[in-house]
């Protein structure tokens, strides 16, 4: 099956009438009926498109469901790439779950850390909250674990922060 298969697959059944259709083929029901009530142009592209998508294949008494036609297209389509350093630990841009190892947990937070704060600028814990609740959920988690790892400080009273020099 073409890596792509998925695409045909989506594109055939994204029409409402080719989803009835499959689903009659598919529950062994008889399409004439609902062939014979849409136009014969459309009725025959739609099931070109469920041919050529793999998804049923023409008998002589009509048509057949292909039964492993959506394993077939996954497994085309391969598995996604494995994601490595920092971003196994993000999506989207979020932390999703902090490191254990203590290198990961390093990378991850320099990364973030440059993210929140550029180098010479200083904000107080309401600004840099608000650019860490676009990173994670445990805002107060990760402020600390940013101080405690040293890449970014605070003022004694806790009102100020910067990055700190690396």
């Amino acid at each position: 099956m073409h890596p792509h298969a998925w695409r045909a697959i989506l594109a055939a059944l994204a029409d409402d009438r080719a989803r009835e259709i499959y689903a009659r083929i598919v529950l062994a029901q008889p399409v004439e009926d609902a062939l014979a009530a849409i136009p014969a142009k459309r009725a025959r592209r739609i099931v070109e498109a469920l041919t050529a998508a793999g998804l049923v294949s023409p008998t002589p008494d009509g048509f057949d469901a292909v039964p492993d036609a959506f394993a077939r297209a996954l497994a085309s389509a391969g598995s996604p790439p494995r994601r490595e350093g920092v971003d196994r630990f993000l999506e989207e841009g979020r932390l999703v779950r902090m490191p254990a190892r203590a290198g990961d947990r390093r990378a991850v937070l320099e990364h973030l850390g440059t993210r929140v704060l550029a180098t010479g600028e200083t904000l107080s814990e309401v600004e840099v909250n608000a650019r860490l609740v676009e990173i994670t959920d445990d805002v107060a988690g990760l402020r600390r674990a940013l101080v405690d790892e040293g890449l970014i400080s605070r003022t004694a009273d806790g009102s100020a922060y910067s990055r700190t020099s690396e």
